[in-house]
């Protein structure tokens, strides 16, 4: 069984690195005493994510990602849904200065590290999030 699984939606984006993506969020939630049980990456465009925004969270504006756990608030075996943008991810990436792949290993991160109970919503939050972004992009 695969418990990380990939799937496009409203995008003819593919995840060439589906194998070592893999094992490296694998090791990263095994760094956080987390279990991955499963975890669905949803590809998709900037239309498709923003209907998601609305419809689930009353949100009308283009995001990179919205994660939905699966799991109960505080359990070790992590299983969720995270959407991503590529458009976004691609836009972000020109902002940034960054690679595509790049970009998109931060957003894959950050919807990991939100299963594992890290929220951004303050400024406090958003430091130590970048900051486990930044410490795990680096072990890719």
């Amino acid at each position: 069984m695969k418990n990380i699984i990939y799937f496009s939606e409203d995008t003819s984006f593919t995840l060439r690195t589906k194998t070592t993506t893999r094992s490296w969020l694998l090791k990263c939630a095994k760094s956080e005493k987390q279990n991955i049980l499963e975890l669905n990456y949803i590809f998709c465009s900037d239309n498709y994510l923003k209907k998601i925004n609305k419809q689930y969270l009353n949100h009308d504006y283009f995001t990179d990602i919205i994660t939905f756990p699966t799991a109960a608030p505080g359990d070790k075996n992590i299983s969720g849904d995270i959407f991503i943008s590529i458009d976004r991810v691609r836009d972000n990436a020109k902002t940034y200065g960054v690679k595509t792949n790049e970009e998109l290993h931060r957003v894959m991160v950050h919807g990991l590290l939100h299963l594992c109970g890290y929220g951004d919503k303050t400024s406090s939050q958003e430091k130590i999030m970048r900051a486990k972004e930044d410490f795990y992009l680096k072990k890719m």
